[in-house]
C-alpha cells in the first residue's frame, strides 16, 4: 500500500495529467523527496528553503500538515495527502 497525495490542476502539468498519484515515505518531507524523483519539479513547487511554500497547503488525511507538525509531520501507508494551492482574492 501507498500513500495517495491529491494533485491539484495547476500541477498536473508535472504529474502527465494524473488527478492523483502514489508516493512513500516516513514523513510528509521524504514523501515530497520521492515524488519529485516520479515528477521532477513538484518538490519546487511545494516547498522553499525546507519550509512548506507559503501559499501552499497541504491536508493529511483532512487535517492541515501546519497544525499537525509541518514538512515533519509522520505519514503512513493507506494515508491521503492533499495539495490544495491557496486562493486569495475579494472584493473592491
Amino acid at each position: 500500500m501507498a500513500i495517495e497525495v491529491r494533485i491539484p490542476t495547476i500541477l498536473r502539468n508535472l504529474t502527465d495529467g494524473a488527478k492523483a498519484v502514489d508516493g512513500e515515505g516516513s514523513t510528509l518531507s521524504e514523501l515530497i523527496t520521492d515524488l519529485d524523483k516520479k515528477y521532477p519539479g513538484i518538490a519546487a513547487r511545494l516547498v522553499d528553503n525546507g519550509q512548506l511554500r507559503r501559499f501552499i497547503n497541504i491536508y493529511l488525511n483532512d487535517e492541515d500538515v501546519r497544525f499537525l507538525g509541518g514538512i515533519d509531520s509522520p505519514v503512513a501507508d493507506g494515508d491521503t495527502v492533499t495539495v490544495l494551492p491557496a486562493v486569495a482574492g475579494g472584493m473592491r
